[in-house]
């Protein structure tokens, strides 16, 4: 068989992996409370891609463009399910099931531009990307994050093979259009070129003019239409979100970098840490420092989700991205210290340790089946029941204020308030001010304020709820019944 034959077998082995990975997910939901996403904002995903798909109109509530989508790359793949008629559920656990097995399959390719010598070894790391517990929970998310993490290893990989300085920065530019938090990739990218071996001070200038050059043909285009849609060059949930969360700064800096980077540690990285610190440590002690622009990215991400936006909820979906880097890091740390010392130590080193990362890779596995499910179960018992009510029960022109607006937007198919700001910008600079956003309600004529109690006190203090989930996932998992108040 050809190399390329090979190559294609084994991608559609990591294929059929990663869908049983994330359809056993689905069933694991469907028997707790039915099919959906584990994540309020994957509905606010196919709401966009439903009115793109099938009105051709950027839109949350359709008529009215907004910019309150991050990701657009991942808005506009998911609306072609729309545009197709393919069922949107199954359309987008299909694209984490591909983009896992991407994901797997750059991660092995990368590790063996690494460490060459580690081949006949390094394939394993594939299906350890595909079986790691926080990766299988965004493949089936319905989220951008498998995609984020599939460019910033295909960007870290093409910069270990020192690839066309101009074509590392045009894949940083499609990654702006997945997230914009891609930028930070242009940080590994200079330093590779900066530390490339047998490079002139002015050869580098030239490579790192050449990446701006790559850069700049998809990122220009990318605030161009962020300031067509939000009036501002980056979408209006960059600072929504920083505003939300803004009173987490107060906490220590060191523990928000602690909460950070202890994030890929809660599964198989918790055992792949030693083969980090030896991949580091061999790395600094050959002054090989061109090979340090992965960790360099790694930290620098982490260290900027600490600074700006510190939250861990939702198993810490935004550092998701990291955790094959942290894996491929590791792996080759392992690896690396089993073939000089498996002669001597061949039962501690060659079996305990790999052994010891599979059996916690699977019981992680298992775990973040049940906790998928139970996301799944909250938000379908909550948002969707709750968006469903509104759709049947209110008038078809009321105007709901909501904190979490993609099941309402979706199911419930009304004028809306966001009160996290994504699609009403304007709310930004008091969404944390109940006494304001009260007055801009009453300014507004809104209709109905739908949200969890515990999340506003201030605005339901005194109102009746007019509806009340009745569903006991949340209250279990100490948590509040959505309810709907008339304003």
């Amino acid at each position: 068989m050809s190399e390329r034959g090979r190559a294609w077998i084994q991608f559609l082995l990591l294929v059929m992996l990663a869908m049983l990975v994330i359809l056993a997910y689905a069933a694991s939901a469907r028997s707790l409370a039915g099919l959906g996403f584990p994540l309020d904002d994957a509905w606010i995903h196919q709401t966009y891609a439903r009115n793109l798909g099938q009105g051709g109109e950027w839109a949350f509530v359709s008529g009215t463009p907004s910019g309150g989508s991050t990701a657009p790359l991942w808005t506009a793949l998911l609306a072609a399910g729309y545009a197709l008629g393919v069922d949107p559920l199954g359309w987008a656990w299909a694209w984490g099931a591909v983009l896992l097995a991407v994901l797997a399959w750059v991660s092995w390719q990368w590790l063996e531009a690494r460490a060459p010598s580690l081949h006949g070894r390094s394939w394993l790391v594939a299906v350890l990307v595909v079986l790691e517990w926080h990766l299988a929970w965004a493949g089936a998310s319905g989220m951008e994050t498998l995609a984020q993490a599939v460019v910033v290893v295909v960007v870290l990989y093409a910069a270990e093979r020192r690839s066309s300085p101009f074509l590392q920065g045009l894949l940083v530019g499609v990654g702006v259009w997945v997230r914009p938090d891609a930028t930070i990739l242009l940080l590994p990218v200079a330093w590779s070129l900066a530390f490339a071996p047998q490079r002139s001070l002015r050869a580098a200038a030239l490579s790192i003019l050449a990446m701006g050059a790559g850069l700049a043909l998809l990122a220009v285009p990318y605030l161009a239409f962020n300031l067509r849609f939000s009036g501002e060059i980056w979408p209006s949930t960059f600072y929504a979100k920083q505003a939300e969360y803004a009173s987490l700064l107060q906490q220590p800096l060191a523990l928000r970098l602690f909460q950070q980077w202890g994030i890929g540690l809660v599964g198989a990285g918790a055992v792949l840490a030693p083969g980090l610190a030896i991949t580091i440590g061999q790395d600094v002690a050959r002054r090989r420092w061109a090979r340090l622009a992965p960790l360099l990215w790694w930290l620098t991400f982490l260290a900027v989700y600490a600074v700006r936006l510190p939250v861990t909820y939702q198993h810490g979906r935004y550092a998701m991205v990291a955790i094959p880097v942290f894996l491929v890091l590791g792996w080759e740390g392992l690896l690396g210290t089993l073939v000089p010392f498996a002669a001597r130590l061949r039962w501690v080193l060659s079996r305990a340790w790999p052994i010891a990362a599979a059996a916690v890779t699977l019981t992680f596995l298992v775990l973040g089946g049940r906790a998928y499910a139970r996301d799944v179960g909250v938000i379908n018992t909550e948002m969707v029941t709750t968006a469903r009510w509104i759709a049947a029960n209110t008038p078809p022109d009321a105007l709901i204020a909501a904190h979490d607006i993609g099941a309402i937007g979706y199911f419930g198919e009304r004028r809306l308030i966001d009160l996290a700001g994504l699609v009403t910008p304007e709310v930004i600079p008091f969404l944390r001010d109940e006494v304001r956003l009260a007055g801009y309600l009453d300014a507004r004529d809104a209709d109905y304020l739908m949200t969890f109690p515990g999340w506003y006190p201030h605005l339901v203090a005194g109102r009746v709820p007019v509806y009340t989930s009745s569903a006991v996932i949340s209250p279990e998992l100490g948590g509040e019944n959505m309810a709907v108040y008339g304003w």
